[in-house]
Formats: structure tokens, sequence, C-alpha cells
């Protein structure tokens, strides 16, 4: 009786099927990874603007969260702290909230006759505004009768 034998079957190169799954997993944590810095990016770059009655209202949803808080500067209410900031009462519809700011004060904010309308950013401590940033907020026609005091990056249109 005669034994064929036949030659074993060629394997299949090993390396190509790894190496794809590979590149597969690696590009699929790499697009995870960057979506995760895109949100938490986004995330943090999110500050919501309230009016300061607003942010009264709210003070329990917005907890110590980041957020941005308009009013008015109540005049005669300002006091200077020192190294320790700057305090002050800002209004709006009515609603006082009292604000201690920490950091630098910009011209316009110490030039002003008339307290001027200001955004401030930061948190609620307390019934107390944190606040470690200041824009001064003016309207057209302050502008346009004191071109010389305002630059485009400390106007924010009202």
């Amino acid at each position: 009786m005669a034994v064929t034998t036949t030659a074993p079957p060629t394997p299949r190169p090993r390396g190509t099927f790894g190496s794809r799954r590979r590149l597969t997993i690696a590009a699929v944590v790499i697009l995870a990874a960057l979506g995760f810095l895109v949100f938490q990016g986004l995330g943090n770059a999110t500050v919501y603007f309230k009016t300061a009655d607003e942010a009264v209202r709210d003070k329990a949803k917005l907890g110590s969260h980041r957020f941005r808080i308009e009013g008015t500067v109540l005049q005669g209410t300002e006091r200077n702290m020192g190294d320790d900031g700057l305090a002050f009462t800002i209004t709006a519809n009515g609603v006082e909230v009292p604000v201690v700011h920490r950091g630098s004060e910009p011209p316009l904010f110490k030039e002003a006759t008339v307290p001027p309308p200001v955004v401030l950013e930061g948190h609620f401590q307390g019934d107390t505004f944190s606040s470690d940033r200041i824009i001064v907020k003016h309207t057209e026609s302050y502008t346009a009768q004191h071109p010389d005091r305002v630059t485009p990056s400390s106007v924010v249109a009202r």
C-alpha cells in the first residue's frame, strides 16, 4: 500500500492579523482619549453668565461652580482691602450681592467716576460672591465720550 503524504498547509503570516488588530485598538484608544480631552476642555471653558438676581435665585443650583455674574456696582460700597483685594456690592433688578474680588483691578474700574456695570468671574462662598476676574462693561455712549480710555480688549458690549 502506498502512503501518500501531503505537505502541511502553509500558515498564514501571523503578523498581518495581529498588527491590524493592534492598530485598530490603538486608534480607538487615541480617539477616546481625544474625545475625553475635548469634552473636558469644553466643559471647563464654559462659564455661565447670570445677572445678580438670577444668580441669587439659582444659588443653590450653582453651588460652588464657577460662573459669571453681571451687575452694576453700588456707588459708595467700594472698599480697598489692601493686598487682600477689593470689596463692593453689585445690584441687578433690585437684588444686591456682596462681592470680594482678589486679583488685578482693571484701570477702567479705578478711573470710573460713576460705578460701572461689571461682569465678575468666580463663585459663591456663602452669601458673598468671590471673584478673581473683573470685566468692565460700557455702553456705546461711554465709548463715544471716552475713546482714549477704552481699548477693544477692555470693552464688553452692552
